[in-house]
């Protein structure tokens, strides 16, 4: 590193930046000429030799004399003749000299052979030309580091022959590597390594076989500890998940769920047109009260003339299979009004506010088109009883939501909203007040005569015998929903394919009947002949007690083909749909029930009796208690029920025991009284159950009254 030692010429001042601006200006003129030296040499290029024309003026140094100028170039700068140093002491410091000269460190060979030349040695009259002249070919000194670094703790000077060739700083770390790949010295053969070892003949194959043996080691060693890895990023990724899972119960985390956009699509509605209360079947009362929902839509004028207002809300209650959706359905068709179908779980979502969010969506577009019908079903699961729950803290805001949209500030005309619930007990009492669901409709199951109107709907779309009486079908169905009417007749349709049937017969129908009441038949199961016939006069005792019983249901068939868990049964058809039940009807129920067990009893033996009749007593018996805690059909009793017998006094609890025991007792013995007076016609139907198995009501009248079956 350069530095320029003080010093005072005498009888001459010098302004410092003047000097500054000169030595740089000679400096750049030196460093131009030496490049253009080292170009070439030829005598072409005589141009480099010729004389600078430069002045005093273009040098700033104007205000030097020039007697002076000698004296004040030797103090400052080294003599271009001469590779000694000077005599006095030089005012210049340098870290490092590569060389004698940067001339000779550039070009290697010394600047003596070029002042050699003639055409070089030339004489200036004035000191300054001649010295601008020969200062191309100056000596100058090349330093190795020109600033400290922190670790430094002294200034070390090498030489530039010394100093190791720098890496590239601009190629790349890869491509270092793939263009230093063919320095890589090739891998060498175990035959190599064992001659480049030169080992004796003795030692190669022992010098072998460890090799291998270490080899094979490391090899299971390294899979050893690949296989143990992969275990134990199975078992942290299964800890991971199973903390994400016990973390997202926690509530704290669905506040990072907030924040929801684009979730919510356009809405479109459903044109219901081709749906009408005609295709509604057995929900009369029903319909009638959704009738007046559809004048208001299709005339509204007619009932707010005389300042009524449209109905809010419908909430239709009912069973599962009743029809709500269809008479949902109806109500759009038959007002030709848009329709919006929503099912409550659609709002329920994992982020927070989108079920909000959906709510306002649908009750924004049905604004837009009102008068319109939006159909929420499964209403439970969205508007729920709230609760405070650490599960769903934030579940509140769906119903709030709906509560506000259907009676909340804003208005909400033309939009009426028809909900379906199986469970109205869980519904919120915001959501169920009259002004957000005004009416409450009960779909009911339906009766003998709207069963009757279901199954002669959905028979009229098959090809069906003219003998089928639906009635009868009816009857024996006691309980079914609409949709599983439904299930009936298509289970028959099946039944009658795979039997080759072109049409669909009155057995189709009873045989799906029977599926779905006790399941499907199972012929494959091989019954002793002994087994056979005591279910025969078991099932045989059902029929001859309900025959002969005045208040008994009439007999629809007997069986003893296996079904499900039983191994025979007897099919009761009441007339009527009973809404109440009288002391005689009960009993007349449980001496049936007991039928079965007298019969084993008597034709067999009492240490002959099966353990058949254990689902009969648990009928009489719940009958019997029924009738003494419930109905107060006790003379002991009383009037009085009984909730919770395990409750009462212990004397309460053996009354109504021994009340129990009589009725059981007395229908017990009325079966055995009534088995014994009709013993030969209880014979031929159990010989008759042996020889078709199943028999419909007619055979079994004809079998009891002697007459021949024509099978």
């Amino acid at each position: 590193m350069f530095s320029l030692a003080s010093f005072q010429p005498q009888q001459m001042m010098v302004p410092l930046g003047q000097l500054a601006s000169a030595l740089h200006s000679l400096k750049n003129t030196a460093t131009a000429s030496v490049q253009a030296l080292h170009k070439d040499f030829c005598p072409e290029h005589a141009a480099l030799t010729t004389e600078p024309n430069t002045s005093l003026r273009d040098l700033g140094l104007s205000d030097i004399q020039v007697s002076h100028l000698d004296e004040l170039l030797d103090r400052l700068l080294p003599s271009p003749g001469s590779e000694r140093p000077p005599a006095f002491p030089s005012v210049w410091r340098t870290s490092h000299v590569s060389a004698h000269s940067f001339f000779h460190n550039k070009h290697g060979f010394a600047h003596n052979r070029l002042f050699s030349s003639p055409i070089l040695r030339r004489c200036h009259q004035r000191p300054l030309q001649e010295f601008c002249a020969e200062l191309h070919f100056l000596p100058l000194w090349l330093q190795s580091r020109g600033f400290r670094t922190v670790r430094a703790k002294s200034r070390q000077t090498t030489s530039a022959d010394d100093v190791p060739a720098e890496t590239d700083p601009y190629t790349p770390a890869f491509m270092k590597g793939f263009l230093m790949r063919e320095k890589v010295a090739e891998v060498q053969s175990l035959d190599q390594v064992t001659k480049s070892k030169n080992l004796p003949a003795n030692q190669e194959e022992a010098f072998k076989s460890g090799f291998s043996e270490g080899f094979m080691r490391s090899q299971a060693f390294t899979q050893k500890t690949q296989d143990s890895l992969r275990r134990t990023r199975l078992v942290l990724l299964v800890l991971l998940l199973l903390g994400i899972y016990g973390l997202s119960r926690a509530p704290f985390l669905s506040v990072r769920f907030r924040t929801t956009s684009g979730l919510d699509s356009a809405i479109d509605p459903v044109q219901m047109k081709h749906v009408t209360f005609e295709h509604v079947k057995g929900v009369e009362e029903a319909k009638n009260e959704l009738q007046e929902v559809v004048e208001f839509l299709r005339s509204p004028q007619k009932f707010t003339v005389l300042g009524g207002k449209l109905p809010k809300g419908i909430l239709l209650v009912g069973p599962p299979g009743t029809g709500k959706t269809l008479l949902a359905r109806a109500v759009a068709g038959e007002a030709d009004v848009p329709f919006y179908y929503a099912s409550g779980s659609e709002f329920d979502e994992m982020f927070v506010g989108v079920g909000a969010s959906r709510i306002r969506n649908l009750f924004k577009e049905a604004k837009a088109n009102a008068p319109c019908v939006i159909f929420i079903d499964e209403l439970d699961s969205v508007g729920g009883k709230r609760i405070e729950s650490p599960m769903h803290p934030y579940s509140r805001q769906t119903i709030n939501q709906l509560l506000a949209e259907m009676d909340g500030f804003k208005p909400n005309e033309g939009v009426i909203v028809i909900g379906a619930t199986n469970f109205a007990e869980a519904l919120d009492n915001a959501l169920v007040r009259p002004g957000r669901f005004d009416m409450q409709v009960t779909v009911p199951r339906p009766d003998v005569k709207g069963r009757t109107e279901i199954l002669n709907w959905y028979l009229a779309k098959m090809k069906v015998d003219s003998a089928v009486e639906p009635e009868i079908i009816a009857r024996g169905t006691v309980g079914f929903s609409g949709a599983e009417l439904e299930n009936l007749v298509n289970q028959a349709a099946l039944k009658a394919a795979v039997d080759g049937k072109a049409l669909v017969t009155m057995k189709d129908l009873e045989f799906a009947k029977d599926k779905i009441l006790m399941g499907p038949e199972r012929r494959s199961v091989e019954i002793d002949k002994k087994n056979k016939t005591i279910t025969a006069y078991h099932e045989s005792g059902h029929a001859i007690v309900a025959y002969y019983t005045k208040d008994a249901m009439p007999i629809n068939k007997a069986t003893i083909m296996p079904r499900g868990p039983t191994l025979g049964h007897v099919s009761l058809l009441p007339e009527n749909d009973r809404w109440s039940e009288t002391r005689a009807q009960l009993l007349a129920q449980m001496d049936v029930s007991m039928g079965g067990r007298v019969a084993e009893e008597l034709i067999f033996g009492d240490d002959y009796v099966t353990t058949g009749a254990s689902s009969d007593f648990d009928g009489a018996t719940k009958i019997a208690n029924l009738m003494v805690t419930r109905f107060g059909m006790s003379d002991k009793l009383g009037v009085m029920t009984y909730g919770d017998v395990s409750k009462q006094s212990p004397e309460t609890q053996a009354a109504i025991e021994q009340e129990v025991r009589l009725l059981l007792r007395d229908s017990y013995e009325r079966a055995k009284n009534l088995l014994q007076m009709y013993k030969k016609e209880h014979e031929k139907l159990a010989d008759a159950l042996l020889r078709y198995e199943t028999l419909d009501a007619k055979e079994i009248q004809m079998v009891l009254e002697g007459k021949p079956l024509d099978h």
